[in-house]
């Protein structure tokens, strides 16, 4: 790990992303045998996607950002206590956040919902979740008022 030089920073920046409630490692399925390099911490405010052996990438995603979590196990996973979580964001990086191969899925994604919920509450955007009504889809609609007041034929 690097060097922090402003250890006082780091640690707000910490303490802003809340307490981990979850650590944990994609696996191989064979076993599920931790011999990845994907790593996930689950926090109270953020979701952190940590990937790489000599080049490390991490990425963020805010917890009021995720708006609908699903769980997959298949055969496989199943005899192997493994599962895999999809995350439907808002996030700019990703829109979507696959889990691979995660031990305890159940609880995750339970924990997942609920966090992004009351972050979500939290941050009074609750209202401004994209319901799949684009802006570029107000021309689509027809017998629709336009801005001056005439209606389309």
């Amino acid at each position: 790990m690097a060097k922090i030089v402003n250890p006082e920073k780091y640690s707000a920046s910490e303490e802003a992303k809340g307490n981990v409630a979850y650590s944990e490692r994609s696996r191989l399925l064979l076993f599920g045998l931790p011999w990845t390099f994907t790593k996930y911490e689950i926090r109270d405010n953020v979701l952190t996607i940590i990937k790489g052996l000599f080049t490390i990438r991490e990425n963020d995603c805010y917890m009021y950002k995720i708006s609908d979590v699903e769980i997959t196990r298949t055969l496989f996973q199943r005899m192997f206590g493994l599962s895999t979580i999809i995350c439907y964001t808002s996030d700019v990086t990703d829109r979507t956040i696959i889990m691979k191969n995660i031990k305890h899925g159940r609880e995750v994604k339970d924990f997942l919902l609920q966090a992004s919920e009351s972050a979500r509450l939290r941050r009074r955007t609750v209202s401004m979740q994209n319901i799949g009504f684009g802006a570029g889809d107000i021309h689509d609609v027809d017998d629709v008022d336009d801005i001056s007041g005439h209606i389309d034929n």
